[in-house]
């Protein structure tokens, strides 16, 4: 009954469930405690009190219909409430107009490609990325071309995408605060992409999307500041949920932006609403829409995920793995200490130790550690990190 490109699919399908399900077995044989699950980006800290206060304040009105169908684009108020926040953020004048609520990132992104992909257009994705980015775009007809960014430094090389970029160019992914680095890409490297694609435009009588995943932008540390994608890409569409940046994964809400400086955004528009409501999302969760006006100058708090960040890098660098120290997310991308980073991370799981190779976000030699889990397990792995190391002496 499964086609036979799905078991492909499956055979390709994400290396963090697969390290996760072997956590699982491991929990079962040493106990959860003595187990040490770096696997999952599923943050752990509870929702903004103000965000609890509003669903309660939400579920237990009387208002009418407020359960009941909307616009396929969501709220006007919420829209509004969103687009004003963009504006600040951004520096761009986004209105309700440019915004339609969709069903977190992930919905989100595959909404935007199903709008905008003709079969057999291509996608430029930069690795390492988000794995899932390409079954979303092979969703859709595309194709995804992969651009390595640098090894030391994680930015990414304006040269290369030149180089990638052809007639059948549709589009770009652009990842910060990237996962799997915590990497936030700096506004130097952004401006020289954007001029790139301008060159290229130009050349071949294109238009070519920039679609930026944000999901992270909350999450940063130490001052840094993430570049307005709007103001640098002139042709550009934000992706974005509150899922990180008010720990509510589960609730799948988020959100679609236009930038306003896009020809035609009316056209756009129109067909990112028809993609929602066709791809069967209908719509954004009514409910998870309505704490929205109330909750977007809430925060989690960003100073836990920061501890964390600094207890687990110094226990791993000090133990001797080599990591760039990362200025967002709440992920840590060491390299590791042989090419094989599968084989690396499967003599992890000895330790009790579960990691999750760079190979599962296109970039061999690395591996992946979330740090949104308890301080308790990031001070207990101290032992088996160092233990870990010791073997590739």
């Amino acid at each position: 009954m499964v086609s036979e490109k799905m078991l492909t699919n499956l055979k390709r399908s994400s290396w963090i469930r697969s390290m996760f399900e072997q956590g699982e077995n491991l929990r079962k044989k040493y106990g959860a405690d003595n187990v040490f699950d770096f696997s999952l980006g599923n943050p752990d800290l509870e929702p903004p009190q103000t965000v609890k206060d509003a669903l309660k304040k939400a579920v237990l009105s009387d208002t009418p219909k407020m359960h009941g169908y909307m616009s396929n684009a969501g709220y006007l108020d919420v829209r509004a409430a969103v687009a004003a926040k963009l504006r600040q953020a951004k520096g761009v004048p986004v209105e309700a107009a440019h915004v339609v609520m969709e069903c977190g990132a992930g919905g989100a992104m595959n909404v935007v490609l199903k709008t905008i992909l003709n079969p057999g257009e291509e996608v430029i994705v930069l690795a390492p990325y988000f794995a899932e980015y390409m079954f979303y775009i092979d969703n859709h007809g595309g194709v995804p071309v992969t651009v390595n960014t640098d090894r030391e430094t994680f930015q990414p090389d304006a040269q290369k995408i030149y180089d990638a970029i052809t007639p059948k160019t549709r589009a770009i992914i652009i990842n910060s605060p990237n996962n799997p680095t915590g990497v936030i890409y700096s506004r130097d490297s952004l401006v020289k992409i954007s001029e790139v694609i301008e060159k290229k435009q130009k050349e071949f009588g294109t238009s070519i999307c920039v679609i930026s995943d944000e999901p992270y932008d909350k999450i940063v540390y130490d001052g840094a500041e993430v570049p307005s994608m709007f103001e640098i890409f002139k042709n550009s569409i934000i992706v974005n949920s509150y899922s990180k940046s008010l720990s509510i994964p589960g609730e799948r809400i988020g959100f679609i932006a236009v930038n306003p400086r896009i020809s035609d955004t009316s056209a756009l528009m129109d067909g990112l609403i028809f993609s929602t409501r066709t791809l069967g999302f209908v719509n954004a969760p009514a409910l998870f829409q309505r704490i929205l006006p109330e909750s977007l100058d809430a925060q989690v708090a960003v100073e836990v995920y920061k501890k964390r960040r600094d207890m687990l890098y110094d226990i791993i660098t000090k133990a001797g793995f080599k990591c760039l120290k990362p200025q967002g997310a709440f992920y840590l991308f060491p390299q590791s200490p042989v090419e094989d980073d599968v084989k690396f991370c499967n003599e992890a799981l000895k330790h009790n130790l579960i990691i999750v190779p760079g190979t599962g976000f296109g970039f061999r030699g690395f591996f992946r550690l979330a740090y949104c889990v308890d301080e308790k397990t990031i001070v207990n792995s101290q032992k088996a990190f160092e233990a870990l190391a010791a073997e590739y002496r």
